[in-house]
C-alpha cells in the first residue's frame, strides 16, 4: 500500500488483506483541474512510485480530495485555514473523490501492468457554529484530512447530516469499488473464502 493515511490502513485491514506499507516520497504535483483525473493521476503516480523499489508486487495508491463549488479542497495548511474550510462546508454540500490504483511489476521492478478508477460522494454539512469549528479543530483531527475534516471523527460526524455515496469513500477507501475493480484487475486475489 502506497499510502501512509491509518484510515486506509484500517479499511484494507477491516476486509482481511494482508499488505505492508511503503509511502510514496513522489511529489503530489499535477496539472489536471478535473477532480477526478487528479485523484486517479495522482493515486497512480503514488503507486508506479513505490513499485520501482518492490518487485514483482501489487501495489495499491489512493488520493482524496473534496471539492466545493468547483474549488479543489485538500488538507488544511494550518488552524486558520481548517477555520476557513469548515466555515465554507457549512450548510452546503461538497463532494468527496477518491482515486485508486493498482500496478503490478515483474522480477526486474518493471510495471507490467496498471489501472486506476475513482469513487465520488456528496456530503452535507448542516449549520456549523463558530464555537463548534473551533472545538474541533483544537482536537487535531482536521489538520491530516482534506476538506479538513474526517467522517469517522466523533465532532466531524456530527457535521455530517447527510450522504449520497460511499460512505467508506468519504473515510478515504471506496471498499465496495476497490472490491470489484480488484476482481476484475486480479482475480486471483480473493478476500472472501470460497467455504463461507
Amino acid at each position: 500500500m502506497a499510502s501512509q493515511s491509518p484510515r486506509r490502513k484500517k479499511l484494507l485491514e477491516q476486509i482481511g488483506l494482508s499488505f505492508k506499507v511503503f509511502p510514496s516520497n513522489a511529489k503530489e504535483i499535477s496539472s489536471q483541474s478535473d477532480p477526478a483525473l487528479l485523484v486517479e493521476e495522482l493515486a497512480l503516480l503514488k503507486a508506479e512510485d513505490v513499485s520501482t523499489a518492490h518487485p514483482e508486487s501489487f501495489i495499491i495508491g489512493a488520493d482524496t480530495v473534496v471539492v466545493h463549488q468547483d474549488e479543489i479542497i485538500g488538507k488544511p495548511k494550518d488552524k486558520d485555514e481548517a477555520f476557513e474550510i469548515l466555515s465554507s462546508l457549512s450548510n452546503s454540500t461538497h463532494s468527496v473523490f477518491t482515486g485508486v490504483a493498482f500496478v503490478k511489476s515483474d522480477k526486474r521492478g518493471h510495471i507490467v501492468s496498471r489501472n486506476s478508477f475513482h469513487e465520488q460522494t456528496k456530503v452535507t454539512f448542516s449549520a456549523l457554529g463558530e464555537v463548534d469549528i473551533h472545538d474541533y479543530i483544537e482536537t487535531g483531527n482536521p489538520m491530516d484530512k482534506a476538506g479538513a475534516y474526517g467522517i469517522q471523527d466523533d465532532l466531524g460526524a456530527l457535521f455530517v447530516e447527510r450522504i449520497e455515496g460511499d460512505y467508506y469513500n468519504v473515510v478515504g477507501f471506496p471498499l465496495n469499488r476497490f472490491y470489484r475493480e480488484l476482481k476484475l484487475f486480479a482475480p486471483e486475489m480473493t478476500l472472501i473464502p470460497h467455504n463461507l
